[in-house]
């Protein structure tokens, strides 16, 4: 029996979620995989280069200074 002569029975929705009557013919497609996607590009910066390590270090020390000043200037 191919894929294209009538069935001698029922598909239930376990197969492949519908049914038909006896005998009534129906191509069985059947989904592809999709390919495999490489993994999405990390954003940690411990993964970064070490210059961008120690710019971005740099960075947040001078944010918390910056802060630090701020706070002690008496500015709401």
């Amino acid at each position: 029996m191919t894929n294209r002569e009538p069935h001698p029975h029922d598909h239930g929705p376990a197969d492949h979620g519908h049914s038909h009557a006896h005998g009534a013919a129906h191509p069985h497609h059947h989904p592809v995989a999709a390919p495999a996607q490489p993994p999405a590009a990390t954003t940690s910066l411990l993964m970064r280069s070490a210059l961008a390590r120690l710019v971005a270090a740099a960075a947040l020390i001078a944010l918390l200074w910056a802060a630090v000043a701020w706070s002690l200037s008496g500015t709401p």
